[in-house]
């Protein structure tokens, strides 16, 4: 009897490490079918193999994000990612390989190469995606990486001095809130100093001169208010470089000319939009330089040898990259590209080719250049997008709608081939975040899947705040009239439901950060109107998350929201919060949080999560312990990803 009963465990013990290694091998063929340890995963249904197949290619897009050229040699340092996180490549041509420099857990946040040898990096980076981002020095000849600050302050806006002797960066250091400007020679990071102590959350460095004695150093009070100061770096002394009235201006982008007799910038003094601004240092008197553009300029960047001046601008959601005369301020050409955005403006040592990141529908961001002497436009890395056929890739429309107010806002639509898919689709708004932010037409990476392969079409709104439409328009959502912004939502609903290839049946929200407070409030407000919402890092009480968020950020927070220490601002903000509102959000809710976001705390999501349970909600949510505003982490945002297909096949439709 005992011999038959071991006969037997035998096999049991057999059956269950069979099935263990079959739930193994099924497990890894799936992807990410296995829950990941790092998350909690709270009323999310296990994914079907048949999904986790079909997404799979659409989960491989890679980028590459220039961080600047080698001082040295025709080479680019990028950001790319080959594993789990994105770390500093070089590529030593057009279509090299990218040659991996760094190899840390976490992701690399910026890279530089040190001016003059190129023989090190500063780089930054955080943990967990909690942004209190340190930074490190890698020595490349033999692989060391030394971390220069203190490893508990934030630390942001690092910069090599010219001679690449010193680096200068702003520090919360001192007292956890404020940045203050710092310098040090990262050879000798115990010898740091504190050069001025500042007040606020908002400074940071913009510029180093050419003798490395004097700092430019913007001072960001609010969206519609900054200021350029001149740092002496050996006296510590600031002295104020733009003039403060009544009116709030804001000053932006700021760089020394080559020859060190002026500085390049953007501001909003003279009318709506920023525009480019030549300050004299002599005489501290500014000039208005390509009058005929009345939008934003985005970037300024001077060219080492003085002669030319690369400027971007922001032309209803889609960037324009000219070459300007640095001397006289005339444009000289156009660089041809295909309608995206263009970020990472960076001349390489010669003065003749600028290089630069672009994303566009169609393609992922990538690095190029362009040669002020021919104009030709260079690619240098080419990131892959699952083996997938991008060109078959939706491209935007451009939307535009009227108000309740009688104000135009707009949008970016991507609709599904029709001929896969016919009949009226359904829709999914994707807000951004910010509130000062602008969806534009990038390339959508993952979400292409439910263009794609669901057949949902995607709309992008630009309700009022957002930036790139000028600084009225970028105010007219500020404290009491935050809920015009979500009107603005109902706008594009009616304009859905007289669409004859779109389903005002099947509508969905989602957005993430601000636009997680946008897709709650819009589910309160147009409840029968939306079949679902996903939330991501959202901020569902505006008291609480004033109240929560870093010290480092309160008070820029307050300058948008409201103060809600101000009695009758608090009233407005708690009654306009969809937490006070959350027996009218009866559509189902996915709820998407980083544990350490310290920007939109975890607790605003678990208490959303609470009381849509508690009123009888149905409500998923995902909470990820190593993440923070937002998913950088490839395991992560894979799952995060497959969780919002399965969420909203469920509930919005569409083909699976």
């Amino acid at each position: 009897m005992a011999a038959f009963e071991n006969t037997i465990g035998r096999m049991w013990m057999r059956r269950v490490f069979l099935m263990g290694w079959i739930v193994g091998m099924l497990a890894s063929m799936r992807g990410m079918a296995a829950e990941p340890s790092n998350l909690v995963v709270d009323g999310v249904p296990a994914f079907a193999p048949e999904q986790l197949e079909r997404v799979s290619p659409y989960l491989e897009s890679r980028s590459a994000m220039l961080q600047g050229w080698h001082p040295t040699r025709r080479e680019m340092l990028v950001l790319t990612r080959f594993a789990d996180s994105m770390q500093a490549h070089a590529v030593d041509h057009p279509g090299g390989a990218r040659r991996q420099l760094t190899f840390l857990a976490e992701p690399v946040a910026s890279a530089r190469y040190r001016p003059g040898s190129g023989d090190s990096l500063l780089l930054s980076q955080d943990s967990g995606g909690g942004e209190f981002f340190q930074l490190y020095l890698r020595t490349l000849a033999d692989g060391r990486t030394v971390r220069l600050t203190d490893g508990k302050s934030r630390n942001t806006s690092a910069r090599w001095s010219k001679s690449g002797r010193w680096i200068a960066w702003a520090s919360t250091r001192r007292n956890g809130k404020d940045t203050d400007i710092w310098v040090m020679d990262p050879m000798e990071p115990q010898n740091a100093r504190m050069v001025l102590e500042c007040r606020g959350g908002g400074w940071s460095v913009m510029d180093w001169s050419q003798d490395d004695r004097t700092l430019l150093v913007g001072e960001y009070i609010s969206i519609n208010e900054a200021a350029l100061h001149l740092l002496d770096v050996g006296a510590g002394r600031l002295e104020g470089l733009t003039a403060r009235g009544a009116e709030k201006v804001s000053w932006a982008d700021a760089r020394f000319s080559a020859d060190g007799k002026a500085v390049f910038c953007t501001s909003d003094g003279d009318g709506e939009f920023h525009r480019l601004i030549r300050v004299d240092l002599a005489t501290r008197r500014p000039e208005l330089w390509l009058r005929e553009v009345n939008w934003d300029v985005e970037a300024v960047e001077p060219s080492p040898d003085g002669k030319w001046l690369a400027v971007t601008t922001n032309e209803e959601g889609v960037s324009v990259l000219r070459l300007l005369d640095a001397k006289t301020g005339k444009e000289k050409r156009r660089a041809p590209l295909p309608a995206g955005v263009i970020t990472g403006l960076d001349w390489a040592s010669g003065g003749r080719e600028v290089g630069f990141t672009l994303s566009h529908a169609r393609s992922p961001a990538d690095a190029y250049s362009w040669d002020a002497g021919s104009g030709a436009i260079t690619r240098w890395t080419a990131s892959e997008a699952g083996g997938l056929d991008v060109t078959r890739f939706a491209e935007p429309e451009l939307v535009r709608v009227t108000s309740f107010d009688g104000r135009g806002v707009s949008g970016f639509l991507y609709r599904p081939d029709a001929k896969r898919f016919p009949g009226p689709r359904p829709v999914l708004l994707v807000i951004h975040g910010g509130p000062e932010s602008q969806s534009r037409p990038i390339f959508l990476g993952r979400n292409n899947y439910l263009i794609e392969e669901m057949g949902v079409a995607l709309f992008y709104p630009n309700v009022r705040g957002s930036a790139g439409y000028g600084k009225s328009f970028l105010l007219l959502d500020n404290g009491v009239r935050r809920e015009d912004s979500v009107k603005d939502i109902g706008a594009f609903l009616d304009w859905i439901g007289q669409d004859g290839g779109l389903d005002r049946e099947r509508v969905g929200v989602m957005g993430g950060s601000y636009g997680g407070y946008m897709t709650l409030a819009s589910l309160a407000q147009f409840g029968p109107r939306l079949r679902c919402g996903v939330d991501i890092v959202g901020i569902s009480h505006f008291v609480t998350f004033l109240e929560r968020t870093q010290d480092y950020r309160k008070d820029l927070r307050r300058a948008e929201y409201g103060d809600e220490r101000d009695p009758a601002v608090r009233e407005v903000l708690q009654r306009i919060s969809p937490l006070t509102r959350v027996k009218e959000i009866r559509a189902p809710l996915f709820v998407v949080q980083g544990l350490n976001d310290p920007r939109v705390p975890v607790g605003e999501a678990e208490q959303i999560v609470k009381a849509v349970r508690q009123n009888g909600g149905a409500c998923w949510y995902l909470l990820a312990k190593d993440e923070g505003h937002g998913f950088a982490k490839k395991r992560n945002v894979d799952f995060q990803f497959n969780a919002t297909v399965r969420f909203l096949a469920e509930h919005l439709g569409g083909i699976r």
